[in-house]
């Protein structure tokens, strides 16, 4: 393996507020991120249990190559049971806590059991003298930000956070756990499933990560690997830049492919594509601040966005096409500006904008109120905070508020809301969508392809589906866009091993197979593997003609494995 610390892992154990280390299994030395997410939720949960339950577990699994010096790669998983499906969850976060972990040698943090006191708040500390567990009540239902800089108080600037915000307090099925950017923002989440609240139900407020002035990793092969990550970043920085201008550039091209929701998709294109335009967000720069910065310590991607208010003060970051889309167009919502206001409190909140924004839409259609009043969904969004009905509900998600409101269009998957890209006019996206174990996600495995033959859906879906699933096991953001041989060759430089793409490939395979063993456990089967009646039944695009109408056999056919090809090698992550 690597040189330098010997590789550890965390347990926690919040039944009796304890933290302890052990050495890393060896077995597990090509597993990191969601792979190894997938296999100790595997082992070590009962598919069966109560997501806010104390048999629930909690982990926090950097990638492989975080804290190393190849390129945007201290990407986070974050996994357990979701309240939100009753599945397998993982969601993969930017920031720097990844990278602090790996600096410190350690490789994963499992938490387990829940307080006898569930009104009782702790922290968990972890810097180079060790990991303890610490009382933080005066932490209690504080916003995402002010608890930031309460904690900055208290630990070195060095350090980063995980965190919850009161939606993930009150155990709310769209709380989010967020992480600190390089600034020390809350800014960076891991959003989608509900995995702030099964944090929240372990009483976890906080995660302090000290790595202090540790340098990076130190890699088996030194030369060839920083050459290699030399070589890699000018070849990317020489390349098209395509998220120059970061994912909210992405509106119009959405748009013009009816993958741009509105008002609760009943339309695939918004009238409002030009004010909720990523452009305007640029525009502003020059008179206001902000700007393009990297959310992490060696990104090369530079994809987020600095938002500003009109009197230059910083407003959010990032704002992000999923949440211009979700709170803004499928909302009704026209203006970019009070997207970022929602965003801004979605964070602070510790909310996925996703979830919230199609929970949202989903009470203005059933007319709870008028679709565009962007002052009525931050009001709805401060209730949140305030506990009351109408704000759970919203916390909740789609489905919940769908029930509470006797709304039949609920667009969802596994009980998890739609991202912004469309299922009916990108089909083999719908096939992800129905078939990944974490339901609706974008990121499990997303093509742009509205031409593609139904006939390739299945095998397009499935590797993309392994192409990501490796991608967010390194620690690499998908934004790079690595493939399996890039990342075979990354881990056979660090580990000193001959890493074949073969290798990584297999992996991904066992990563999507764990998850699936673990939603078969949970009592899930192929009658799930299907998207909401309003997406089969309801169209988009010209006379609504762009339904989602693939063959139960194709759908399936995802989940039989594929027989490799050159293609899936070198297929790029997407998302």
């Amino acid at each position: 393996m690597a040189e330098g610390l010997a590789d550890k892992m965390i347990r926690v154990d919040m039944t009796a507020l304890t933290a302890t280390t052990e050495p890393f299994p060896a077995a597990w030395r090509l597993l990191g991120g969601r792979a190894l997410s997938a296999r100790i939720l595997r082992d070590e949960c009962d598919p069966k249990c109560d997501p806010l339950g104390p048999g629930n577990v909690l982990v926090l699994a950097p990638g492989v190559l975080a804290g190393t010096s190849a390129p945007t790669s201290g990407r986070i998983s974050v996994g357990g049971k979701s309240p939100l499906t009753g599945g397998i969850k993982e969601a993969n976060a930017g920031g720097n806590p990844g990278q602090d972990l790996q600096k410190l040698g350690y490789r994963v943090i499992v938490v387990k059991g829940k307080p006898a006191d569930p009104d009782k708040r702790y922290g968990l500390e972890v810097d180079a003298t060790g990991v303890r567990v610490v009382p933080a009540d005066d932490t209690k239902g504080l916003w995402n930000y002010a608890l930031c800089e309460r904690l900055y108080q208290r630990y070195p600037q060095s350090a980063s956070f995980m965190s919850i915000g009161p939606a993930g307090e009150m155990q709310l099925s769209g709380a989010s756990v967020a992480c600190t950017d390089e600034k020390g923002r809350p800014a960076r989440h891991a959003a989608r499933g509900g995995l702030g609240a099964v944090m929240g139900s372990k009483g976890l407020k906080y995660v302090a990560i000290d790595a202090g002035k540790l340098a990076v990793r130190s890699p088996a092969v030194r030369k060839d690997f920083f050459a290699y990550a030399k070589e890699y970043t000018k070849a990317y920085q020489a390349g098209p830049q395509m998220f120059k201008w970061g994912t909210s550039s992405v509106v119009p091209v959405a748009n013009m492919l009816n993958t741009f929701p509105y008002k609760n998709r009943t339309e695939g294109q918004s009238p409002d594509a030009a004010t909720l335009d990523g452009k305007r967000i640029v525009e502003s720069f020059e008179t206001r601040g902000g700007g393009m910065h990297n959310c992490m310590t060696g990104c090369i991607v530079q994809c987020s966005n600095v938002v500003h208010d009109k009197d230059g003060n910083y407003k959010t970051s990032a704002l992000e096409f999923e949440t211009l889309t979700l709170l803004g167009a499928n909302c009704g919502i026209a203006s970019w500006e009070d997207v970022a206001d929602l965003d801004r409190l979605c964070d602070e909140l510790g909310l996925d904008t996703i979830e919230t924004g199609a929970a949202i839409a989903i009470y203005m259609d059933s007319g709870g109120m008028e679709f565009g009043d962007a002052e009525g969904a931050k009001r709805i969004l401060r209730e949140i905070a305030e506990g009351t009905e109408l704000g759970r509900a919203i916390g909740n998600g789609a489905v919940a508020i769908g029930k509470k409101r006797g709304h039949e269009r609920v667009p969802v998957a596994k009980g998890q809301a739609l991202p912004a890209w469309d299922p009916r006019p990108l089909k083999a996206t719908g096939v992800t969508y129905c078939t990944s174990p974490m339901g609706a996600d974008h990121t499990a495995g997303l093509i742009i392809n509205p031409g593609m033959p139904p006939t390739e859906y299945a095998r397009a879906s499935q590797e993309s589906q392994l192409a990501n699933a490796a991608c967010d096991s390194s620690g690499f953001c998908q934004f790079l866009q690595p493939n399996m041989e890039d990342i075979a060759k990354y881990y056979s430089l660090y580990t000193g091993e001959n890493v074949t793409r073969e290798q990584i490939a297999e992996m991904a395979w066992q990563c999507l197979a764990d998850e699936w063993a673990f939603n078969d456990g949970a009592g899930f089967t192929a009658a799930d593997d299907r998207l909401a009646d309003c997406l089969v039944e309801e169209g988009v695009g010209p006379n609504h003609g762009m339904k989602f109408d693939v063959p139960a056999d194709i759908i399936a056919a995802a989940k039989q494995r594929f027989e490799p090809r050159e293609e899936l090698y070198k297929l790029k992550a997407t998302g």
